[in-house]
Formats: C-alpha cells, sequence, structure tokens
C-alpha cells in the first residue's frame, strides 16, 4: 500500500475523501525511525489522516546507495509523508530542504526491536539491509544491526535536541496513537481505533 508505485483509482478517490474530512496536509512528515518500530502502523495511520505515503523503496532496482538516493530526492515531491528505509537516512538533508516538514522517531527496546527484525526476516539478507547496517543478513548480526539504531536515533535526537516543536518520539508499543501523532500535526483525530499492524508475514 505504501511501496512508491502509482495509486489506483480506488486509492485516489479514498485519499481525495480522507482530505475532503481532514484538509490536505500543510508539511511533509519524514519518519524516521527504522522498519520493526512501528512503522507500518504509523504509515497506515497517516495514510488514514490524508497524506499520500511513501514506504520503503526497493533497493535492488540501484546498483549503489547513491543511485537509491537520487531516486529518493525524485520522488520527494509525489508524497506527503515517507517512512521505512531509506528515508530516515536523509533526515538531515530533508530537514534543510523542508524548514516546515515535521519529524517522527519511532523508538522501540533494541533488544525486543532485534528479535522482531530476526523474526521478520529470519536469514534472507537484502541490498537495502547491507547498506544500512552493514550486514544483509540480521541473524547472527546483533551487535552491528542494535549498535546502528541506537546511534540513529541519538544522532535525530541531537540534531533536534532544541527544536521540540519538529521532532515527536512515538512509541507504538508504549500505547502512543492518535492523541500524541494528532496533537504533533495539529490534524483532526479520526473516529476509529488507532491501527496497529501486525507485519510479521510480510517480507520487504
Amino acid at each position: 500500500m505504501f511501496h512508491h508505485t502509482r495509486q489506483t483509482l480506488t486509492h485516489s478517490l479514498a485519499l481525495n475523501l480522507r482530505r475532503l474530512r481532514y484538509g490536505r496536509p500543510r508539511a511533509k512528515v519524514f519518519c524516521v525511525g527504522f522498519q520493526k518500530t512501528g512503522t507500518t502502523s504509523l504509515q497506515y495511520a497517516l495514510s488514514l489522516m490524508g497524506y499520500r505515503v511513501a514506504g520503503i523503496m526497493n533497493a535492488n532496482r540501484h546498483d549503489t546507495p547513491e543511485a537509491l538516493h537520487t531516486e529518493a530526492l525524485r520522488l520527494l515531491p509525489q508524497f506527503d509523508a515517507f517512512a521505512d528505509n531509506p528515508w530516515p537516512l536523509y533526515f538531515r538533508e530533508f530537514d534543510a530542504m523542508f524548514p516546515e516538514a515535521k519529524f517522527i522517531l519511532t523508538t522501540r527496546d533494541p533488544d525486543k526491536w532485534y528479535e522482531s527484525v530476526c523474526k521478520h526476516f529470519g536469514d534472507s539478507g537484502s541490498k537495502m539491509r547491507a547498506w544500512v547496517y552493514g550486514a544483509a543478513t540480521p541473524r547472527g548480526n546483533q551487535q552491528a544491526y542494535v549498535d546502528t539504531l541506537v546511534t540513529h536515533q541519538k544522532a535525530v535526537r541531537a540534531h533536534f535536541a532544541d527544536r521540540p516543536d519538529d521532532l515527536m518520539e512515538f512509541d507504538v508499543s508504549a500505547g502512543h496513537g492518535w492523541p500524541e501523532l494528532c496533537s504533533f500535526l495539529d490534524r483532526p483525530m479520526p473516529r476509529r481505533k488507532f491501527p496497529k499492524l501486525n507485519t510479521a508475514v510480510m517480507r520487504h
């Protein structure tokens, strides 16, 4: 649903109806937490609020991280919100490009996060994870994965340390939902229950 493919007519109609209800997004939203930290739930929540969301990109279409970065920049005008790899990696650049943007750092206990990553991906490797973590396969590479996660989170917090209005930390496992998200984005609160999606059967 959130991959950067063209929208079907059904998706376009749904998006337009949500924008009639909630208004058009006033600023871009960048979800800068790593995958398996509640990013899928957040993507769906944003889509329900009328944002057109770009999700994970297919790294296999690109020979280098630089080529992936170029493609990400090309896609920026087409979407209102961005989540999952590789979007978190470019948070400093996006902050400079879009001064009015909002940034959401999804968080999760690092050890539980690593267990979830291993359960989700198993022994499968990917070019994207090799670029992000320095190891394509999570199993057997706990130190590399956890260190990368923690280092990234510290970098995000440091970057926005004196700008609390621009960054929100969001922990779905701790019960964060519509009140926190809608208050941060200054958007009306949907009446439906906040989505908590189980993506254990999905493979990115």
